[in-house]
């Protein structure tokens, strides 16, 4: 069966079944651009290679000039009148499936054919699910007519369609190749901007720089690619260098860019300035005593992660002086957490284990004054809080921490219910008679980031709100608590001017990558400042999200979304792939994740994305249901979840649903196929198998289990450990299954992977097992993150759109 079409027409998913042979008949054109012959000063270049008329192929020339090409339709191309010309022609394929492709130019004589800028022959081509630019260059001589016949060959029908609206699928490369934020802060007086940005290559490589803009005119004041910071109160800004005699703290003048060298012999090591900028708080590190590689002691479950027996201390670099005045001194681990306004006095948390009891570790926080070293215990020895900050005037401090932090005073469960120890909460303590205020007690979404205003003398933080991340304010007066409208559904960073009520801060949504925003905090409206989003989806084609809630058996609303294909049709059936959370944390809405639900969408599945118990921001009782529960409940949730959304939304095709989960989510994955024979294929990543074995074996095993099994162990609770691991319910799976694991994972180690697959292969069950050479938890290196990635839409595609072809193409089937 041959078709042909033309690669001008729109696209409509209604219309584009493509038959064994597409026939190009329309393309974009652009030229001639007239090539003379070079000089010939030799008749052999330095390899002995002759010139030829066909060397002018590899004059350069941009491809880009094609978007603005006319539409040309014909076999007889243009040639030039006299000598030599360059001419351009393009189009456009698309597929949703991995699929071996033959290309096949005819009618040209001299050309050079492109497929998303690299260089191709003609024939024999395999093209990944996306939107794939052929380019062909053909050199010209006077007199001599060229014509051209494109066609293109696909060993199945409707998996490749031409598309001439400019537009393209959403991918892999959109997810990993951009550029995004890593931080933006306000100078002290709110005139200038600091923005740090990271541009993700397609080679693996990236780079980073920051960039300073005066805001009143957007005038670019600065732009380097060392790290920058603030100075906490004159509105310069310092880095590091490398000087004459040795490494210098220099602070800049943006106006102007005058310099100014603070310190000429700076000691290594971070360090933070103080808001008075005469002296900086260095955090440094003792190195413990060492074994013997050979053969090696190990003093207590943590003492098996590199750098555990190391030690960090504070210290006082007076810059007027040079003089580096110890702070602290001992075996417990010291950290910093703020200065206060005044630079009178520091906050510091002091480490230190206590394995018989929960909870492990126990944190003290102290006030320690900088000049005579003079310190107090503000809070002793608690295990649920997390960090802490001063008031403007020093008269207050916040503490975040768990809700069983400060002997529980921030606790709102039901009775007999232990806290999620990840639901973090917000409290206030008055320095003069340590009164302590729980302001989050009754707030359901999970505290994040705290910054407390100077200019207006309110605390401005962000927290996880269902799946979003939103932005607040708090009256410490009242204890009044209001979100601010910041457009986004994550705010993912926020920054304070000191001096003026001005707030900077960044985030995305469900369907837009980073965009940055000023807020004045008197009119409270975000002024968008830059649109990244825009450059990373440009020409790119999203289906739409949308939410969906439902009521579970128990009357509990669970929420949720889904994500649709672009060009969406209703009364066609959908694969659908199901996701959830790993840890507490909800699936937030971020564009660009590990799990890319728009990237799933464009390869035609529905993606339904659940938020059962367990997660943080929907509450204190809701989330303290991934506590002693072993998945028992959360499963429910799912496979409720997924069943009622099945029966209202009749596009999804229910003998092709699909589950991934990721750590906790992994654990999921597996338990849920013990629960119900709801699925068609599952991929756990990273999952647990073996409650017990991941108890112990895990670097943070136990002290993850202080979390999900609160004051329950192996050797006293055989229902939570035994009978709620997979492994020993192996045998009720049906579901093929796909095991994905980085082989030097020290948080679930892959051994909860490799027990589960042998398990089910000894049960002569459907499963894979994929690990990656020297990937942790997660999957970080480009290229092994790209295979990684690969597996996951080949195992999906095998089993849910009954397409082995790329799944067997990067595991070739063995006779074994």
């Amino acid at each position: 069966m041959k078709k042909q079409l033309l690669a001008a027409s729109a696209f409509c998913l209604g219309l584009t079944s493509a038959a064994e042979t597409i026939d190009v008949k329309s393309v974009r054109y652009a030229g001639p651009y007239t090539i003379q012959q070079p000089y010939m000063i030799d008749e052999e270049d330095v390899n002995s290679k002759a010139f030829t008329l066909n060397s002018l192929l590899d004059t350069p020339l941009t491809v880009d000039v094609i978007q603005n090409g006319s539409l040309f339709t014909g076999n007889a191309l243009p040639g030039t009148e006299q000598g030599q010309g360059l001419h351009l022609i393009g189009f456009a394929a698309e597929n949703r499936q991995y699929t071996p492709i033959k290309l096949q130019i005819n009618g040209l004589q001299n050309y050079l054919c492109y497929v998303d800028g690299n260089k191709q022959t003609a024939g024999e081509l395999t093209l990944e699910p996306g939107t794939h630019e052929f380019i062909i260059k053909y050199l010209s001589e006077a007199g001599v007519d060229n014509t051209l016949q494109i066609s293109l060959e696909t060993p199945k029908d409707n998996v490749l369609t031409l598309r001439g609206d400019g537009k393209r699928m959403y991918t892999l490369s959109d997810v990993l190749h951009n550029r995004r934020y890593n931080s933006a802060q306000l100078s002290p007086d709110g005139k200038f901007l600091m923005v740090s940005y990271r541009i993700n290559q397609k080679d693996g490589n990236s780079e980073s720089f920051t960039r300073i803009t005066e805001l009143a005119n957007g005038r670019i004041v600065a732009e380097r690619k060392e790290y920058l910071q603030w100075m906490p109160s004159s509105s310069r800004y310092y880095y590091t260098r490398t000087g004459v005699n040795s490494r210098e703290l220099v602070a800049v003048n943006p106006q102007n860019g005058q310099e100014e060298i603070l310190a000429d012999r700076l000691p290594e090591g971070s360090f933070q300035m103080a808001p008075t900028e005469d002296y900086l708080i260095y955090t440094l590190t003792q190195e413990g005593p060492a074994e013997k590689t050979e053969i090696y002691e190990v003093i207590e479950p943590d003492d098996r992660q590199p750098g555990w027996r190391n030690r960090s201390y504070l210290a006082k670099y007076d810059l007027r002086s040079g003089l580096m005045q110890p702070l602290t001194y001992g075996y417990h681990n010291v950290s910093l957490t703020d200065i206060s306004p005044d630079g009178q006095y520091i906050l510091m948390m002091s480490t230190e284990s206590r394995l018989t009891q929960r909870p492990t570790t126990l944190h003290t926080l102290y006030r320690l004054n900088t000049r005579t070293l003079e310190t107090e215990k503000l809070v002793e020895k608690d295990g649920f809080i997390a960090d802490a900050g001063f008031s403007p005037d020093g008269s207050q401090i916040y503490i975040t921490g768990s809700p069983e932090a400060l002997n529980g005073i921030g606790k709102n469960v039901r009775e007999g219910q232990i806290p999620n120890m990840y639901d973090y909460q917000l409290y206030l303590m008055n320095l003069e008679d340590r009164k302590i205020t729980p302001v989050t007690k009754d707030f359901n979404p999970s505290v994040t980031q705290v910054a407390w205003s100077r200019a207006d003398r309110m605390l401005y933080f962000t927290a996880g709100n269902r799946d979003c991340i939103s932005l607040y304010q708090l009256d410490a007066r009242t204890g009044t608590i209001r979100q601010l409208d910041a457009v986004e559904d994550l705010v993912n960073s926020i920054s304070l001017a000191a001096d003026v009520p001005l707030l900077a801060y960044y985030g995305q949504g469900a369907s837009n990558s980073d965009r940055l925003y000023t807020m004045n905090l008197r009119k409270q409206k975000p002024v968008l400042v830059e649109d990244l989003s825009a450059g990373t989806l440009k020409n790119v084609e999203l289906g739409e999200c949308r939410a969906w809630n439902f009521t579970n058996a128990q009357g509990d609303t669970i929420y949720g979304r889904y994500y649709l294909p672009p060009h969406f049709d209703a009364s066609q059936k959908y694969p659908m792939i199901v996701n959830y959370y790993g840890g507490c944390s909800p699936v937030e809405r971020n564009f660009e994740s590990r799990y890319p639900h728009h990237a799933y969408a464009a390869l035609g599945y529905v993606v339904y994305v659940i938020e059962p118990s367990g997660a943080t921001g929907f509450g204190q009782e809701f989330s303290a249901r991934h506590v002693n529960t072993a998945g028992e409940g959360p499963a429910q949730d799912i496979i409720e979840g997924t069943e009622q959304f099945c029966r209202t939304h009749t596009f999804v095709n229910t003998a092709k649903i699909g589950c991934i989960g990721a750590s906790y989510g992994g654990f999921m994955t597996q338990y849920l196929q013990t629960k119900a024979h709801l699925f068609a294929a599952a991929i756990s990543h990273a999952g647990i198998s073996d409650h017990t074995s991941y108890w112990g074996e895990g670097y943070w095993g136990y002290s993850y289990s202080e979390v999900s099994m609160a004051g329950s162990y192996p050797w006293k609770d055989k229902e939570l450990y035994i009978d709620r691991s997979p492994l020993f319910n192996a045998d009720k799976i049906q579901t093929p299954l796909l095991f994905l694991h980085g082989d030097s994972d020290k948080n679930v180690p892959v051994g909860e992977s490799i027990q589960m697959y042998t398990a089910l292969k000894l049960l002569g069950k459907e499963t894979a097992m994929v690990l990656v050479n020297g990937q942790d938890h997660h999957i970080l290196d480009h290229d092994k993150r790209i295979l990684w990635e690969h597996t996951i839409y080949a195992w999906f595609a095998k089993w849910l759109q009954d397409d082995d072809t790329w799944w067997n193409t990067l595991y070739k089937p063995k006779s074994l």
